[in-house]
């Protein structure tokens, strides 16, 4: 189930509707990053101006430069998949909808939430994405343990929101997370998907919609099994 659900997200990831959306996100999200670096490298040159932070050898005036770049970067990595999954939150309702129209005709068409709701609910996610991996990044270079901590978290949180924005087209949010927690096993392990894909430099601009695409499969399919109680609305 899961596998047949993954090669169809991605092959849904690529489609022409999907991948239309995919440049209008990678658009915002690269504006948004491109914002965020001016900020912070005029911040930097204030700091540095206000407190005359200067030497008289330019080779230490360069390296500083020079470690202050590096370390935008670093949060500029940091800060992406937060900044991509916000900024995806705008189009992740288009994205099932596709998905469903094209890969499940026969089904009723799901409902998206409200705007409003759809945004504080991705702001929420890219909040959580943030917390969750600084706290792991604490432990991050911690022998296995950091590692595999950093894994687990991005897991399960990717596992919950994805699979419940999903669900949440066709069920309550809170039937929604009981149907997340009936099929914990499944959803997690498409979680595990999602956290390997997230880890990969650049690829991992592409797991919101890879995410959504996979979750709105998975949960057609589990939607068919009695463990889930409750009409779809």
């Amino acid at each position: 189930m899961l596998v047949e659900s993954a090669a169809a997200a991605l092959r849904q990831t690529f489609s022409p509707p999907l991948r239309a959306i995919l440049w209008k996100s990678l658009g915002l999200t690269v504006g948004l990053l491109l914002l965020v670096w001016l900020g912070l490298t005029r911040l930097i040159q204030a700091f540095q101006a206000s407190h005359h932070i200067s030497t008289q050898y330019p080779i230490l005036d360069n390296l500083a430069y020079y470690l202050a770049g590096v370390g935008l970067v670093v949060v500029l990595a940091y800060l992406m998949p937060a900044v991509s999954i916000l900024v995806a939150g705008f189009f992740l309702d288009d994205a099932a909808e596709i998905v469903e129209r094209t890969d499940f005709p026969n089904d009723p068409p799901g409902r998206p939430m409200p705007f409003g709701t759809a945004m504080l609910y991705a702001v929420r996610f890219a909040g959580l994405t943030l917390l969750v991996n600084l706290a792991a990044l604490v432990i991050f270079f911690v022998p296995v343990i950091g590692i595999a901590a950093f894994f687990a978290a991005n897991a399960y949180l990717l596992s919950r929101e994805y699979f419940e924005m999903a669900a949440a087209r066709f069920r309550p949010l809170p039937e929604a997370a009981e149907m997340r927690r009936a099929f914990s096993v499944r959803t997690l392990g498409a979680g595990c998907l999602l956290a390997a894909l997230m880890v990969v430099p650049i690829l991992n601009l592409l797991t919101p919609l890879f995410g959504i695409a996979l979750m709105v499969h998975l949960h057609k399919r589990l939607g068919r099994r009695p463990l889930v109680t409750g009409p779809l609305r």
